[in-house]
């Protein structure tokens, strides 16, 4: 008997996915306000504490931009640009100032030629060929079928998981900068520094279940794509 894709036994396999990806999301968010209102002794905004430390390193080229939403800070390889979320930009607190030197990490990466990171940002765009093809090719191939086209379902998908997987190096390294430059650079006091690594060791959280997630899904093509071998032998 065939199931529907989306409704098939197989789903249990996301389950436990699914359970850490909210835990992670619920204590990356928890964790951020908490310490969003701890203010660090020496009053700097999160954009201040950014552009002292791209300084410290010379990094004079990298700009810094606001941007909407709610924790969307990220780097910019490509244009060479830092972005800051509405609610760090101008906040002072020691949550802001950890996100805003995670970022800045990564444009260290980036000016060091990191390894992992320029792997990552070579497979980014396979990555999200791979992310809009996978299930549309699995399941046309599970209609029709073909096996072919669910094992190139697959294949684009296990594409997505390595992206994952070298993702992961590239954020721990780029917090543990971050926490380094904190410190060295004098941007938070020696005792504040371990706020801000409660507040990174959250989100590196979020990459980790992302990263499962990943796994668990392509586990579920995996064992569904032998189910439907199996019934056509």
């Amino acid at each position: 008997m065939y199931y529907p894709f989306f409704f098939d036994p197989t789903f249990v396999l996301l389950i436990p996915a699914l359970i850490l990806a909210i835990w992670a999301q619920t204590k990356v968010h928890g964790t951020f306000q908490r310490y969003s209102t701890v203010y660090a002794r020496r009053g700097l905004r999160a954009v201040d504490a950014a552009k002292a430390i791209l300084d410290r390193f010379g990094l004079h080229d990298v700009a810094i931009e606001r941007i909407p939403g709610n924790l969307t800070d990220h780097y910019d390889p490509k244009q060479k640009v830092l972005r800051l979320s509405q609610s760090v930009y101008d906040s002072p607190s020691i949550a802001a100032i950890g996100v805003a030197a995670h970022e800045v990490g990564h444009a260290v990466q980036d000016a060091s030629s990191y390894a992992p990171l320029k792997i990552r940002n070579a497979i980014v765009p396979v990555a999200s060929l791979g992310s809009g093809l996978a299930f549309p090719l699995f399941f046309i191939g599970l209609l029709f079928r073909s096996p072919l086209l669910m094992d190139v379902g697959i294949l684009f998908f296990l594409g997505v998981l390595v992206f994952h997987l070298v993702t992961l190096p590239v954020e721990f390294d780029a917090s543990n900068r971050a926490l380094r430059l904190l410190s060295d650079s004098g941007v938070l006091m020696a005792d504040e520094v371990g706020a801000a690594r409660s507040v990174l060791s959250a989100a590196a959280l979020t990459y980790v279940a992302a990263t499962v997630m990943a796994a668990a899904q392509l586990m579920r093509l995996l064992v569904f794509r032998g189910m439907v071998g199996g019934r056509d032998k």
